[in-house]
């Protein structure tokens, strides 16, 4: 079970937002390459890098950002990133820089063609984002609801060939109320591929919960606010996250 930290980028810098509401973010870092690196040297094995201003515009905003945390990381940890990608040669240009995964999330809902076209062209390399309320899909940075259920749309991308998906639950993200495992659980048991769970980690017993579904298929876990004002140690929590799965 991986914890990941998150990296959210803002006009170049590193913050947090609560129920993914640009007007609120908290500003961590001025350098995100410096953050990347901290994570990494605290035993990270993997990075989750979101590029706000890009999930809002509907094109990357922060490559300068992005390439300089690529840089500092190097063979450290594999980047997971997403926001704003909608086409093929963003796709292709990000990994060619050395992220890892590409993250489609809202691109995905509104034009399901380009994720399978995705999962063709760069097999292994691509996540879908699935981020819900009440069981509903939300788009563009979490601003629009869809009528789209969570688990029907899960088993479409599946069928496309993602490489895993990331669930979020954004009526807890950054609100550090714990991961909705229910919902969580729901999902993994509905598909086979891998599952990150996203929004709310705020605790060792939230690691711990998210951990009891690994069985199920959840590997990971991504943790922000969390890390960043000290109410979840990485080192400890993925400690725990270890020692926990190694039992199961």
């Amino acid at each position: 079970m991986l914890i990941i930290p998150a990296i959210d980028l803002k006009d170049g810098r590193c913050v947090r937002l609560q129920q993914g509401d640009m007007a609120s973010a908290t500003v961590f870092s001025d350098d995100p390459a410096a953050m990347a690196g901290h994570w990494v040297g605290l035993g990270a094995r993997r990075l989750h890098i979101v590029d706000l201003n890009g999930a809002v515009a509907g094109r990357p905003r922060n490559e300068k950002s992005i390439r300089a945390i690529i840089t500092a990381v190097g063979d450290g940890a594999p980047i997971q990133l997403g926001g704003g990608i909608r086409d093929l040669d963003t796709i292709e240009g990000y990994l060619d820089a050395g992220v890892t995964y590409v993250i489609i999330g809202t691109a995905a809902v509104k034009n399901p063609g380009f994720l399978s076209d995705a999962c063709y062209a760069f097999p292994g390399h691509i996540i879908a984002g699935l981020d819900a309320k009440d069981g509903k899909v939300a788009v563009e940075g979490w601003s629009k609801m869809t009528g789209h259920d969570v688990v029907d749309l899960a088993k479409k991308y599946e069928d496309y060939g993602v490489e895993a998906l990331i669930y979020t639950d954004i009526g807890r993200d950054g609100m550090l109320t714990g991961v909705n495992v229910e919902a969580t659980l729901k999902l993994a048991q509905a598909i086979r591929i891998p599952i990150i769970a996203s929004g709310g980690l705020n605790s060792v017993s939230d690691v711990k919960a998210v951990c009891n579904l690994a069985p199920e298929g959840v590997v990971g876990a991504i943790a922000g606010r969390a890390l960043y004002e000290g109410k979840l140690d990485f080192k400890q929590a993925q400690a725990a996250a270890d020692k926990a799965t190694a039992k199961g």
